[in-house]
């Protein structure tokens, strides 16, 4: 359609109204209410036009997770959340990221948990904010870094895929699942979880679905679903129940 830029698209999501998001690289965000497509860019307030995550909080607000930052959206307004060296900084103003950040840094992964709390999953640090502050998560004061997934499971774990693997958070302790790289995590509806890693041996991509009666255990059980053509290297993206 002539109605959106050619740009490539890395983010979509649909919010309980029914409007469906699309997030661009380059030409910021699209809106789609079922008649008509409306785009946000920095001009309208939008962190950075590299979008390539986006989450609906509890109450209906849309936040996007671009290079440099982070934006919220309440309907009328962009607020955003840029990244400042090592860390995260709020600002009442609309202030955008600059979109020439080389490596690009972006927020790969936000969660909004039981508590109320929101994750950050970056290329650089994670981070929980808690609507006054911003925390990085660290473990052995080591921070999580380059976390590409991030959700919160039935039993209020938390659990984090990246470049350090897999890890479950309870509330008190983070435990490593696996140290294969991890691009993406879900839950399905038995509860168990599923990822998509990057073995360490031959660099496949395979599925991983760890059972949900084990799940509470330092190792759980898990079952491992690879391609048969050895050849077949391809990352694996997103995975959904239906």
């Amino acid at each position: 359609t002539s109605s959106v830029s050619k740009s490539r698209f890395f983010s979509v999501s649909e919010d309980r109204k029914g409007n469906l998001w699309f997030g661009s690289i380059g030409s910021g965000v699209y809106s789609y209410d079922g008649n008509s497509f409306q785009n946000f860019t920095t001009k309208d307030g939008l962190a950075s036009d590299e979008v390539v995550s986006i989450y609906e909080d509890e109450t209906g607000n849309i936040w996007f997770g671009a290079n440099g930052g982070v934006s919220c959206y309440d309907g009328k307004s962009f607020r955003n959340y840029l990244m400042k060296g090592e860390t995260m900084i709020e600002g009442n103003t609309q202030k955008s990221a600059p979109n020439t950040q080389r490596p690009p840094n972006e927020v790969n992964s936000i969660i909004e948990d039981k508590t109320g709390n929101f994750w950050f999953g970056t290329r650089g640090n994670t981070f929980i904010y808690d609507g006054k502050a911003f925390t990085t998560v660290t473990h052995n004061g080591r921070p999580f870094t380059n976390v590409r997934w991030i959700i919160e499971d039935k039993k209020g774990n938390i659990w984090l895929g990246g470049k350090d693997g897999l890890w479950r958070y309870d509330g008190k302790i983070y435990a490593n699942i696996t140290k294969n790289f991890v691009g993406y995590i879900y839950e399905d509806k038995r509860g168990n979880i599923w990822t998509s890693s990057q073995r360490a041996d031959d660099r496949r991509w395979v599925l991983s679905r760890y059972d949900e009666k084990s799940l509470a255990d330092k190792m759980p059980a898990v079952t491992e679903i690879r391609a048969v053509d050895e050849n077949i290297k391809g990352m694996i993206f997103g995975i959904l129940e239906v």
